[in-house]
């Protein structure tokens, strides 16, 4: 019988400073969360320089998406 895996991420993407982008991924981010409150914490990692990239400061949002993902385990020795 195979295991089956369910996982949500929250992936928010960023411009960096060359031009490139950067992304990162919060594990099972709450059911009810509101793009205006991604929005916002985007804004805050952007303006208090929270991060940085190989490609240099994140300067701007890209994209925010929830990801949903099932895993079907078929073979497990």
């Amino acid at each position: 019988m195979a295991d089956i895996e369910t996982k949500k991420v929250l992936r928010m993407t960023f411009e960096t400073a060359d031009g490139g982008s950067m992304s990162m991924s919060l594990n099972d981010p709450r059911e009810d969360v509101t793009g205006a409150e991604i929005e916002a914490v985007m804004h805050t990692v952007i303006t208090k320089n929270i991060f940085q990239s190989s490609g240099g400061d994140l300067i701007a949002k890209k994209d925010a998406k929830i990801i949903d993902t099932t895993t079907n385990d078929m073979y497990n020795p």
